[in-house]
């Protein structure tokens, strides 16, 4: 078998420092965990398939209604059926970007025209992607921040953009996943565009930002009911466990644990970033919790690992050559470690 992401840890020693994997560094808050561990108690009983409570409180935290929002096994789990639910024949990604976009589409048949994003431009994403948006053109997805390179996408764009789909009958999937790790990130939300744009459809996730990664849990924000109804129907019922939805109830009942991880990517981004650049890696500009690097070795997650660390190889990501490589922010501590073991590969 095949994994095409980071985060295999089962494949490893479970000593191993796991850089592939671009979750929080904090780990599961307490009282996630907590709320998780007692609803195992009660796993006797099938999960709320409508996960009411859930949604009620998602609403109320994104200022939105209840029936705007659907929830999933993480958004891995929502991007399938919003291809089932879509069935586009033509989509247009900006590449490099998450595989699992692409992956989803190819499963319906789906025809994706790839926007490159330039190395040159720092892998940005520029006013040109809208003369991409041509009028058969039924699905565009966007990552913001993008991964692997972290860049963001400045609102202005994100709104033109929602307005060209909008124009030619397209939907907007922005996937939000890692945005509410960075400080600016109500910032460049498109929440606030759902309101003037039915075809605008937004994704977040608790994988990233509170570490539930193991449980998986992500939810869909839109203003188009009968596509969310899509997607609820293109798939089994009982998707997101019942632990799962009391950590989502824990995570948002919680007003700590976000900031203090805020705050620990603003100081070791960029202290990592200068590690890695010390290193003489060529490092793009990133602002998410993960970084992405060149390097003039092909070998290099190989040779991390047989010395404990793992990093995210990006070969395999379209648009990127051999030598990409994407490497989580984490704590001080795990970063130096990191930066020690690089030198000790790259220079002996």
């Amino acid at each position: 078998m095949i994994f095409s992401h980071g985060g295999d840890w089962a494949a490893h020693s479970a000593t191993m420092l796991d850089f592939s994997a671009n979750v929080s560094p904090l780990g599961l808050p307490k009282g996630v965990a907590d709320a998780a561990a007692q609803a195992v108690l009660e796993s006797d009983r099938y999960p709320d398939p409508f996960c009411r409570a859930l949604r009620r409180k998602l609403a109320a935290f994104h200022e939105a209604e209840e029936r705007d929002i659907l929830c999933g096994a993480g958004v891995s789990d929502l991007l399938y059926r919003l291809g089932l639910a879509l069935r586009p024949k033509n989509a247009l990604i900006p590449v490099p970007t998450f595989s699992e976009y692409e992956d989803a589409l190819r499963l319906v048949g789906c025809n994706i025209r790839h926007h490159i994003l330039l190395k040159e431009n720092g892998f940005a994403l520029t006013e040109d992607f809208l003369d991409d948006i041509s009028t058969n053109t039924q699905l565009v997805i966007l990552c913001q921040p993008n991964n692997p390179t972290g860049r963001t996408v400045p609102s202005a764009l994100v709104e033109a953009i929602a307005k060209r789909c909008q124009q030619r009958g397209a939907v907007l999937a922005v996937d939000e996943s890692f945005l509410p790790m960075l400080s600016v990130g109500d910032a460049l939300s498109a929440l606030p565009l759902l309101s003037r744009y039915s075809c605008l459809i937004l994704f977040r996730s608790f994988t990233k930002t509170h570490a539930l990664a193991g449980l998986r849990l992500g939810w869909a924000v839109s203003r188009n009911h009968s596509l969310l109804k899509g997607m609820a129907q293109a798939g089994p019922p009982w998707n997101v466990s019942h632990a799962a939805q009391a950590a989502g109830l824990a995570a948002l009942e919680d007003e700590t644990y976000l900031p203090r991880l805020v705050e620990l990517l603003e100081r070791e981004r960029p202290r990592l970033s200068r590690g890695l650049n010390a290193l003489e890696l060529d490092v793009t500009p990133g602002e998410a919790n993960y970084l992405l690097f060149f390097a003039p070795v092909t070998d290099l997650a190989e040779k991390t690992r047989e010395k404990g660390v793992l990093i995210r190889d990006c070969s395999n990501y379209v648009g990127l050559s051999p030598g990409y490589y994407r490497v989580a922010v984490r704590t001080g501590a795990e970063n130096r470690r990191l930066l020690e073991v690089l030198r000790e590969v790259l220079y002996g």
